[in-house]
């Protein structure tokens, strides 16, 4: 039944709501959900900092990971399927890809500073680091995966390298790209508080309104924050998951 799936997560928050009551989970450390709502009603109406509202909050925070993921986008999808489609690029760039790849997006965060200033560019790139490589690879992945079988059929049918390049190889890979995608964009939120935290000018954003509450001691806010931003990845997910369904409509 489709309500099986909430009696779990239901149980655990009457659970939580019970042992704060019983001050067996101390408050200054995990506030009860009642409390957490209460948060979230003074970052509606009151903001953190006060008249930093949380949609203005959120809007910086989509903007800076928009940014930053449709750059990743920009290049890991187009760079992933020419390493993907050609061994020679594959095996000039890899090594690069792979000495790069393992450094943490935070361990960035002093070197985009001193390139882009404390701001949005900075942020940006942070979230960019965070979302390019699962996009690059699965990218070649999904290229690597198609079957030859349909390349040979198509070459058979005298099919030209174009042809095959954008009716085979392209269609064939999309479902790894997606992949990728809603990766590199679970990557770009949760390097989201580390790129704002390293300063943001205008004074928003939710790693900046989470930083801030944690300054003046509201873990109330602090969680509100985290719960928020869960839920927008969510959504954005979902809304990858029905992009994906409906250009792979003809499967």
């Amino acid at each position: 039944m489709k309500l099986d799936r909430y009696i779990l997560p239901v149980g655990l928050i009457l659970a939580w709501q019970l042992l704060s009551s019983l001050k067996i989970l101390p408050g200054y450390l995990l506030p009860s959900p009642v409390k957490i709502l209460a948060g979230f009603r003074d970052l509606l109406m009151i903001g953190m900092p006060p008249q930093h509202l949380l949609h203005d909050h959120v809007r910086y925070s989509l903007y800076r990971v928009g940014l930053g993921f449709s750059m990743a986008c920009l290049v890991g999808i187009p760079l992933g399927v020419l390493m993907g489609w050609s061994s020679r690029v594959r095996t000039m760039i890899s090594p690069i890809i792979e000495m790069i790849r393992p450094i943490p997006p935070l361990a960035w965060i002093p070197i985009a500073i001193l390139w882009f200033g404390i701001g949005i560019k900075s942020a940006a790139f942070i979230i960019f680091l965070g979302a390019f490589f699962p996009i690059l690879l699965n990218t070649i992945s999904g290229v690597l995966s198609v079957d030859n079988i349909f390349l040979e059929a198509a070459r058979t049918l005298n099919a030209s390298e174009r042809d095959i390049f954008f009716k085979v190889l392209i269609p064939g890979s999309i479902p790894s790209i997606f992949v990728g995608m809603k990766i590199g964009m679970g990557i770009g939120w949760m390097t989201l508080v580390a790129a704002e935290f390293t300063g943001v000018k205008e004074g928003y954003g939710l790693g900046y309104m989470i930083m801030t509450a944690r300054d003046i001691q509201r873990p109330d806010e602090i969680i509100a924050g985290m719960l928020v931003i869960g839920a927008i990845g969510l959504l954005i997910n979902f809304a990858l998951g029905s992009c994906e369904s409906k250009i792979l409509r003809w499967r």
